[in-house]
């Protein structure tokens, strides 16, 4: 929870709860990766840097979250950790990976490097904390 905290900026009301996380966790078909200082999964005890949240049905899974650190961007952490999230939907047979952003995210030329083709808009989709709206994209990539 502490780096969902520092990772999403209030104003677009992106950071999820503990108990949103927590019940999504519950359910069988949601997984969590975390990564530590160099994008490699964490030791027992080891503080997380990063993290992923994502969930599947049948051979397609969403990534729901990817986060990391503010003060480790830039450090290739992000790109290890998704590059570990794609691994892991490979071994978990998935066929094509998706996921949902806002329109006004830097993060979206990091998914686009790393495969990411927009299929989808969703006007006014989102809204800040000051009730402006924000159009969500939708972006897809096959696994493998």
């Amino acid at each position: 929870m502490e780096v969902m905290e520092e990772a999403f900026d209030p104003h677009f009301r992106e950071a999820w709860t503990r108990r949103q996380v927590e019940d999504s966790l519950l359910t069988p078909s949601v997984f969590m990766l975390l990564a530590n200082e160099l994008g490699d999964p964490c030791a027992e005890g080891e503080p997380a840097a990063g993290f992923v949240l994502a969930r599947q049905a049948l051979d397609e899974i969403e990534l729901l979250l990817i986060a990391v650190r503010p003060a480790l961007r830039g450090t290739g952490v992000g790109r290890r950790l998704l590059g570990r999230f794609l691994d892991t939907a490979a071994q978990r047979q998935a066929t094509k990976v998706f996921l949902e952003m806002r329109a006004n995210n830097p993060a979206e030329s990091f998914y686009r490097n790393a495969g990411f083709t927009q299929i989808g808009l969703r006007p006014d989709y989102y809204r800040t904390v000051l009730g402006n709206p924000i159009d969500a994209l939708t972006f897809a990539r096959e696994v493998g």
